[in-house]
């Protein structure tokens, strides 16, 4: 049986991990009784920590909130997690972290036991020193949407296009969405009666927020896919359609359904869809299968492979031939 200060450790760190505990689930974990387990969570107490405990046959303990934050307990494996994920911040896609960020990295690094000190050490990489992506939004941003999210409050704002117009947009907000380096939130746009999807490094958000509103059902999928179908339309601007000189089972493990579709095929040759932002693209990375082929549609991706062949003597050959094949 653990000694008292290490059972009560032990206890606060099986009260971070989840949201309630029942005091047999506590007794079992810690093998102790459960009314051991009612002294502890009352040491606990004493000392600070704010443990809520609910009566009943569903009755449990949970770790409350309290006016300053206890010491987190944390395992090897989530302690590195934490510091790597610190150390990346600096590059990612919220502009004015960076300082904060090597902040709490310093306080984290200075209570590691030497152990991990010494493996954080080991997994330190150096970045290239580059400037935020132009996509990137202030973290008051961030949390003002996200509070609005929460609360339930329309949320109004001003809004640039990919096309420099400018308008003015009053939303329903639901979820915030991040895609690599991009900010999106997804809410209900109520000029246009309809889910809506909006880059947050083109709002303007309007503090403070407006009135409460009754959620809606969310789209289809949730957020994250409402938005990543959303980008799929932008990337399939363009559509084209190519035969592939090479047999079916080669050029399969090749297509990824984000950005084509295999039609067809048999033991010499097959049929794919491509799209993309635009024809210029397709022609680019045509080369990619690394075999001849031919366009079927449309004409004008004709043109788009002979400017590519102007300047990339590797696949010239390849392009002019595929220029001049006809269907």
């Amino acid at each position: 049986m653990l000694e008292t200060s290490a059972r009560l450790l032990a206890l606060l760190s099986l009260l971070q991990t989840r949201r309630e505990w029942s005091g047999k689930e506590l007794a079992e974990r810690l093998d102790i009784t459960t009314r051991t387990v009612r002294r502890d969570i009352d040491k606990l107490r004493e000392l600070g920590y704010p443990v809520d405990a609910n009566v009943g046959a569903r009755g449990g303990y949970r770790l409350g909130a309290g006016a300053e934050m206890p010491p987190l307990l944390l395992d090897d494996q989530e302690v590195l997690a934490v510091a790597l994920g610190l150390d990346a911040v600096t590059t990612g896609a919220v502009a004015d972290m960076a300082e904060a960020s090597a902040g709490a990295l310093a306080k984290l690094r200075q209570v590691m036991p030497s152990r991990l000190q010494h493996r954080l050490d080991a997994l330190r990489i150096e970045a290239i020193p580059r400037e935020a992506p132009s996509s990137a939004v202030p973290a008051e941003r961030l949390t003002d949407i996200a509070t609005a999210c929460h609360r339930n409050e329309r949320l109004r704002f001003d809004y640039r296009r990919n096309d420099g117009e400018e308008s003015r947009r009053e939303v329903e907000p639901f979820r915030l969405v991040r895609n690599g380096n991009r900010w999106y939130l997804v809410g209900f746009d109520l000029a246009r009666d309809a889910w809506r999807s909006f880059r947050v490094d083109r709002m303007d958000p309007k503090i403070p927020t407006g009135p409460r509103f009754t959620p809606r059902e969310p789209p289809e999928g949730g957020a994250a896919a409402f938005v990543a179908r959303g980008l799929g339309a932008v990337q399939q601007q363009a559509t084209a359609r190519v035969r592939v000189h090479l047999p079916l089972d080669e050029v399969a493990p090749m297509i990824h359904h984000y950005w084509g579709a295999l039609e067809s095929g048999g033991e010499n040759s097959c049929e794919v869809t491509v799209y993309s932002t635009s024809l210029t693209s397709i022609a680019r990375w045509m080369h990619a299968f690394g075999a001849d082929f031919t366009v079927i549609e449309p004409d004008e991706l004709r043109v788009e492979l002979g400017a590519v062949a102007e300047y990339h003597d590797q696949v010239a050959d390849r392009y002019r031939r595929a220029m001049s094949a006809r269907p």
